[in-house]
C-alpha cells in the first residue's frame, strides 16, 4: 500500500527471529522489528510510509482504537476458531506442522496447542462457550462493516493503515479455505467481502 519494495518469507522457521516469540516479524538492513503495530511505526517514521498523514485527528484516534479492538478481541476470536474448535484444529495441525519432521511432527502440536489453550483461557476467550465467542466476533463484523458502509475505504476512497489492519483480521475469516462456523458467519458480510476482494485485487 505504501509503494514500498519488499520481499515475503513465510514459514513457522521465522519464530526463530523472532524476539518476542510471535510473528509478523520485519527484517530491515538486518534489523529485525517485532509486533505488527511497531512496524507500522517504524514503517511511518524510517520509511516515510505514512498511509495516514492526511487523515484527521479524529480518524487517526478511531482508526487506533478500532485497531487495539481487534487486536485484543477478534483476534482471539480467530485463534479460538483455528485452535480450540476440533475439526478445524485437525486440518490447521495437518498444513501448519507438514513441512516438520518425524517424531516432532507427533509430539510437538499437541503441545503447542495445550499452551495456546492456556493462552487463550488466561487471556478469557477461552471461557466462553463455541457459541458465546462466535457472538463476540459477530459484533465486530456488524461494527466494521458498520464503519465501512458503502465506502471503498474505511476513511473514503482512498486506504489508510486501518484497512491494511481490518484486511489482516477479517481476511483470515473471509479469504481463509478453512469453512467453520467462524468463517461462514463471516462470509455473511457482503460489504466485508467486498471490501477484502478489492484489497486483494489492488494490493
Amino acid at each position: 500500500m505504501a509503494g514500498l519494495e519488499y520481499e515475503y518469507l513465510g514459514g513457522m522457521q521465522n519464530l526463530k527471529k523472532a524476539p518476542k516469540g510471535k510473528l509478523p516479524l520485519l527484517e530491515d538492513d538486518g534489523r529485525i522489528i517485532a509486533d505488527s503495530e511497531i512496524i507500522i511505526d517504524y514503517l511511518k517514521t524510517e520509511k516515510e510510509a505514512d498511509l495516514d498523514s492526511w487523515l484527521t485527528e479524529e480518524q487517526r484516534a478511531l482508526a487506533h482504537l478500532v485497531t487495539k479492538s481487534l487486536d485484543e478481541n477478534l483476534y482471539w476470536c480467530l485463534v479460538y476458531s483455528r485452535w480450540v474448535h476440533q475439526e478445524t484444529w485437525l486440518k490447521v495441525k495437518e498444513n501448519f506442522f507438514a513441512g516438520m519432521s518425524f517424531p516432532l511432527k507427533q509430539i510437538l502440536p499437541p503441545i503447542l496447542r495445550g499452551g495456546v489453550k492456556s493462552s487463550i483461557k488466561k487471556q478469557g476467550m477461552g471461557r466462553h462457550s463455541e457459541g458465546e465467542v462466535l457472538a463476540i466476533a459477530n459484533k465486530s463484523f456488524a461494527s466494521l462493516e458498520t464503519i465501512l458502509g458503502d465506502q471503498d475505504y474505511f476513511f473514503g476512497n482512498r486506504p489508510c493503515s486501518l484497512d491494511a489492519v481490518v484486511y489482516g483480521h477479517v481476511a483470515c475469516f473471509i479469504s481463509s479455505q478453512l469453512d467453520n462456523r467462524f468463517n461462514q458467519e463471516a462470509r455473511k458480510y457482503n460489504k466485508l467481502v467486498e471490501f477484502c476482494n478489492r484489497i486483494a485485487a489492488n494490493y
